[in-house]
C-alpha cells in the first residue's frame, strides 16, 4: 500500500515538472517568436573606430621615438622623428642655388639696362645723321644749281673757267659728302638692328632668369618640405598601437610603422543577412549588448546601408559565372551609431570588439 502511493506520489510530481516544461517551453517559443516579429538579430557585428596608419612621407633612419605602445596622444603630438641632417644639406644646396639664380637674373638685368642705353644712343646717332643727309642734300642741291648756271655763263664766257672749275669741284665734294653720310647711315642702321636685337635677347634672358628663380625658390620650398617630415606628428586624437619601429632603423617612405587609434567617433558595423533587410530602415532603435563587457547593452540607431555586400569587396570576390554556382545567403554591412550620454561606457569600448545587435523593426 505504501509503495502504491510513492509511486503515484512520484508519477505526479513528474506530470507536474513535465507540465512546467511545456508552459515554459510554450511561453518562450511564443517570445520568441513574437520578438523575431518586430526585432532582427545578429551577432556578427564588431566595433569599429577610426585607425591612422603612421607611415614617413621620407625615407631616413629613425632618430627618436617619443611615444610608447597603448600610450595617448593628441593631434600634433609628435611621434617620431628622422633624422634630418641629409634634408639640411638638400636644403642649403637649394637655397645657394636660389642665390646663384638671383645673381645671374641681376647680372641679366644688368646687361639688358646696358644694351638699352647703346640703343638709345645708337638712336640718337642716327637722328643726328639723319639731319645731316638732310643738311647735305640741300647743300648738294644748291651746289648742283650753282654748277648749272656758272656750266652756261662760261659758255658765253661770261665767267672765267676757275670759277666753272671752282662750281663744279663744290658740287663733286657735296656729292661726296651725301654717299659717305649715307654709307654712315647703313652703318648706323646695322648697329641699331644689332642693338635692339641685343636688348630683346637680354629681355627674353630675364624672363628665363625669373623663370630659374621660380624654379630654384620651388626647390627651396620642397626642400623645407621634405625637412619638416622629418618629424611625423599624431594626426589625431587617439592611442598609439602596435610600434613597429626601432631608433637607428633604415625607414621608407610609405612604409607602416605603427597605429593611432582615433577616440573620436565610434560605431558598430553589424553584418545582417540579406533576408533581414526586408523591414530595417534608417533610424530604427538599436539595442546593442556587449560581449567583453559582461553584456553591457548600449542604445543605437540604424545609421547607413552598405552598398554593396561584404564579399563584393573580398579580395578575390565570387564570381557566380564561373560555373561553380552555389547559392548563398549574403551579409550586408549596416553602420549603427550610438545614441548620446553613454559617454562613460562607450570609452571602455575597444575596436574590434564583438556585440550583439537587436534592431527595432516594429
Amino acid at each position: 500500500m505504501s509503495s502504491s502511493n510513492e509511486t503515484a506520489q512520484k508519477s505526479n510530481k513528474f506530470k507536474f515538472v513535465f507540465i512546467i516544461l511545456v508552459l515554459v517551453s510554450v511561453l518562450f517559443g511564443t517570445f520568441k517568436i513574437l520578438h523575431s516579429m518586430a526585432h532582427e538579430e545578429t551577432d556578427d557585428a564588431q566595433i569599429e573606430m577610426n585607425i591612422s596608419p603612421i607611415i614617413p612621407r621620407v625615407s631616413g633612419y629613425i632618430s627618436e621615438i617619443k611615444v610608447k605602445d597603448n600610450q595617448t596622444v593628441k593631434k600634433g603630438d609628435t611621434l617620431l622623428i628622422i633624422d634630418n641632417r641629409d634634408f639640411l644639406l638638400k636644403l642649403r644646396q637649394a637655397e645657394a642655388a636660389l642665390d646663384a639664380a638671383n645673381g645671374n637674373e641681376s647680372a641679366i638685368r644688368s646687361n639688358f639696362s646696358s644694351s638699352t642705353a647703346n640703343l638709345a644712343a645708337t638712336e640718337a646717332g642716327g637722328s643726328s645723321l639723319r639731319a645731316q643727309i638732310e643738311s647735305a642734300k640741300i647743300k648738294l642741291w644748291r651746289a648742283a644749281k650753282d654748277y648749272e648756271r656758272y656750266g652756261n655763263l662760261v659758255r658765253d664766257h661770261t665767267i672765267s673757267q676757275q670759277k666753272f672749275e671752282q662750281a663744279q669741284a663744290e658740287k663733286e665734294t657735296a656729292e661726296r659728302q651725301l654717299e659717305a653720310l649715307q654709307e654712315q647711315k647703313k652703318v648706323i642702321d646695322k648697329q641699331v638692328h644689332a642693338a635692339n636685337a641685343q636688348s630683346q635677347a637680354s629681355n627674353e634672358q630675364i624672363k628665363v632668369g625669373q623663370a630659374m628663380i621660380e624654379q630654384r625658390e620651388a626647390d627651396v620650398q620642397n626642400a623645407l618640405l621634405n625637412l619638416s617630415y622629418t618629424v611625423i606628428t599624431a594626426p589625431c586624437d587617439g592611442q598609439v598601437s602596435k610600434i613597429n619601429a626601432q631608433i637607428g632603423q633604415l625607414v621608407q617612405a610609405g612604409q607602416a610603422l605603427f597605429s593611432v587609434v582615433a577616440n573620436d567617433e565610434i560605431w558598430v558595423v553589424a553584418n545582417f543577412k540579406e533576408t533581414q533587410l526586408n523591414k530595417m530602415n534608417i533610424g530604427q532603435h538599436v539595442m546593442i549588448s556587449v560581449d567583453g563587457l559582461n553584456g553591457l547593452e548600449l542604445k543605437g540607431k540604424v545609421h547607413s546601408f552598405s552598398p554593396a555586400t561584404g564579399a563584393k569587396f573580398a579580395l578575390l570576390p565570387p564570381d557566380n559565372a564561373s560555373g561553380n554556382f552555389v547559392k548563398t545567403v549574403q551579409r550586408i554591412p549596416v553602420k549603427i551609431v550610438f545614441e548620446v550620454n553613454q559617454k562613460d561606457a562607450i570609452k571602455r569600448l575597444r575596436a574590434g570588439m564583438n556585440v550583439m545587435v537587436d534592431v527595432t523593426v516594429k
